[in-house]
């Protein structure tokens, strides 16, 4: 019976998620990923469920990365029947925003164009649109706590579930490679797919519109750094925020720095995201601060910070393309500075 009654709850939620219902969105995405999650382990054979499954406090739990690593955690799309495969996107549909789960496919069939742009180079690092790894931390129960991490070259999403509510999703990182397609050889991939133009267009156009003397405050350095700090690292980065301070913004210049931060935050479903932004919103624009680096036009290395009491941004866009286009390839993340993996960070 337990089986059945699950079977049709997926297919409900399902169905309700395709046609944008309000009752959908009236249920808790924890509860949602709670019940889309046992359905998926029940899916699987005893060996497949055995790699998907680990205890809630294995340290492998906090060990995430978005490199295209040989070995990862959990079970890969590639080992999964077609229901199997189905339940697992689902899975990972119930955890983001649709906004969300629409950059998350799209990096993931961009792995099929960097291979075919990366086919006649030797030693090149492994390029697979069936490489992306499931893995459920403890049991997804109602009334339990437990952990999820999908994650594949470019894409880390980290959750935890506590009692059917996400109480953290982060690390929370989303990668392109090209940023912007110059051109395609692959079907259903064109040219002109910007998978993060909002995280990278609205970060110019606040820069854009900064004065000199706020520009000279919000720039850090004059080259861009290499890669978003901590990266891998299971707390979030510690330091002091730097840049300009919010509160020397006007309205307009405001207004843009907060549709920058919504489109980060909108990436996990709107409960979720209102947990990230009310104390954003508590806080006061006082304590955001918007750091720079780099060049301020495309095509040149560049990078930013956006942080608060809360929270943590990082954007990076400095390394060429497959096909060698220069900083043509984008980094960026979502930390939580009160503590990564809900594990709380000792003041």
């Amino acid at each position: 019976m337990k089986t059945r009654f699950a079977t049709l709850l997926v297919s409900y939620l399902v169905l309700l998620a395709a046609i944008g219902s309000a009752a959908y969105n009236a249920v808790a995405t924890g509860e949602k990923m709670t019940v889309v999650a046992a359905k998926f382990l029940e899916s699987l054979s005893p060996e497949l469920r055995a790699k998907a499954t680990m205890a809630y406090d294995a340290p492998q739990r906090v060990d995430w990365h978005f490199i295209p690593k040989a070995e990862r955690k959990g079970v890969q799309i590639r080992e999964m029947s077609k229901e199997q495969r189905t339940l697992a996107m689902y899975l990972l549909r119930s955890a983001l925003s649709e906004a969300g789960y629409g950059k998350a496919t799209k990096i993931i069939e961009l792995e099929a164009l960097l291979k075919d742009l990366e086919k006649n180079k030797k030693g090149t690092p492994l390029r697979d649109t069936e490489r992306y790894y499931f893995t459920v931390f403890g049991q997804p129960t109602a009334d339990g706590k437990w952990g999820l991490s999908i994650e594949g070259h470019h894409m880390s999403h980290n959750f935890v579930v506590d009692q059917g509510r996400v109480v953290s999703s982060t690390p929370n990182m989303f990668g392109a490679n090209p940023a912007i397609v110059k051109s395609s050889s692959v079907a259903g991939i064109e040219a002109g797919l910007r998978v993060l133009a909002k995280e990278e267009q609205l970060a110019f156009d606040l820069l854009g519109s900064l004065d000199a003397e706020q520009r000279k405050v919000a720039l850090i350095a004059e080259k861009a750094f290499d890669e978003v700090r901590s990266a891998g690292a299971p707390l979030p980065p510690n330091e002091a925020p730097v840049g300009l301070s919010g509160g020397k913004l006007n309205d307009d210049q405001k207004k843009i720095l907060w549709a920058l931060i919504e489109t980060y935050a909108g990436n996990v479903p709107e409960d979720v995201a209102a947990d990230r932004l009310e104390p954003i919103r508590a806080s006061g624009v006082d304590k955001l601060h918007f750091a720079w680096a780099g060049a301020d036009k495309p095509g040149v290395g560049h990078y930013y910070r956006i942080q608060g009491e809360s929270f943590v941004i990082e954007f990076v866009n400095t390394q060429p393309d497959a096909a060698g286009n220069p900083a043509n390839h984008i980094h960026c993340t979502w930390r939580d500075l009160r503590g990564d993996f809900a594990i709380p960070i000792k003041k």
